[in-house]
């Protein structure tokens, strides 16, 4: 490992166990899957697809192209956490559960739900561990801050460009430990039966055209962008065996962020690692109630994507004199809060 990055400065005074004994049990009654609230995103994600890819086939110009190329990309990245939600079963539970979301949501990005589950899951039952897929495949400098800008920039051509697809794809698909076993394996004849329709499709209506600018762009090259900022929002990675806490910033989307870039509350991510049976629908009810418990500290809450990754490009000295209370106008210590964390945690 070339460096290491710096432990946050913990946005939760506590994880699960320090929660009430009613505020727990509050907690597990918003357990298992969500089938409508998996089918309502699923159905709008497909619906705003379909109808930018029909405007701007109508509009016929470069500049709206362009931004269904956009538009389309946050939806590929919406159908990508749906692939998520089902992987801890959120969606759907029976026989037809896996079959359904790789039909709605892996599929149609080129993956499946049994091959991100290997990755996925091994990361929950590893954190941050030499067995965690994620934590070594994000490894090294390319996710070190601060970063160099001309890091930065080619770490982004090489999104733009397609280059990395590639390696997300494999490092998303093709990792061969099993944590746990499917219990209803999707059967193989269904993916090579999806993209036989598919290309059939697109040969009788003569629609490769439109399928390569408006559905391959957009998921060679604005996908994996996404895809890395949703990553470095997720995880503070280089820090071997640190906290969940310490590790994983808690980010409060402002609501024309939602509106441009929706992420079905992932960067509640603390709280799916405490709840992974809880739904994407229900985790800021999960953090309403951890407020109610005192549990948040407030001042080390980020407030907006801008917020977060300026704290990250920012040196440690800068961070002595950056605002950290991000709902407020308070200037905070980076060292003074580990510190007061580490004391936090002695006493516990």
């Amino acid at each position: 490992m070339d460096s290491l990055n710096r432990p946050l400065s913990p946005a939760l005074r506590g994880d699960k166990n320090a929660l009430s004994p009613r505020a727990y049990k509050e907690i597990q009654l918003l357990r298992g899957p969500q089938p409508r609230a998996f089918l309502r995103q699923a159905v709008s994600a497909w619906g705003v697809i379909i109808a930018t890819i029909t405007l701007a086939v109508h509009i016929d110009s470069f500049w709206a192209s362009l931004f269904a190329i956009l538009i389309v990309a946050t939806r590929f990245n919406i159908l990508g956490l749906l692939i998520h939600e089902q992987v801890h079963f959120l969606g759907f539970r029976g026989p037809w559960g896996d079959n359904i979301a790789n039909l709605l949501a892996a599929y149609p990005i080129g993956i499946t739900v049994e091959g991100y589950a290997k990755v996925h899951l091994s990361h929950h039952k590893n954190y941050f561990t030499e067995e965690d897929p994620d934590f070594l495949r994000k490894s090294g400098v390319d996710w070190v801050f601060p970063m160099p800008f001309k890091h930065l920039a080619k770490l982004l051509l090489s999104d733009i460009t397609s280059l990395s697809f590639l390696k997300l794809f494999k490092g998303k698909q093709f990792y061969n430990k099993n944590v746990y076993n499917r219990p209803y394996p999707t059967p193989k004849w269904l993916r090579f039966a999806f993209y036989a329709i598919v290309a059939s499709s697109l040969t009788i209506f003569q629609m490769w055209s439109i399928f390569l600018v408006y559905w391959v762009l957009p998921l060679l090259t604005v996908l994996p962008l996404i895809v890395r900022l949703g990553a470095i929002c997720e995880h503070i990675y280089n820090l071997p065996k640190a906290s969940l806490v310490e590790s994983s910033p808690l980010i409060i989307l402002r609501w024309w962020e939602k509106l441009v870039l929706p992420n079905l509350n992932f960067t509640y991510h603390t709280y799916h690692h405490f709840f992974p049976g809880i739904a994407y629908c229900h985790l800021p009810k999960v953090h309403e109630i951890f407020k109610r418990e005192n549990l948040v500290n407030e001042e080390a809450v980020f407030y907006g994507y801008w917020s977060y990754l300026k704290y990250l490009q920012k040196t440690p000295a800068d961070n002595s004199e950056l605002s950290l209370a991000r709902n407020h106008s308070k200037s905070l210590d980076h060292s003074h809060i580990i510190k007061d964390w580490g004391r936090q945690r002695h006493t516990q």
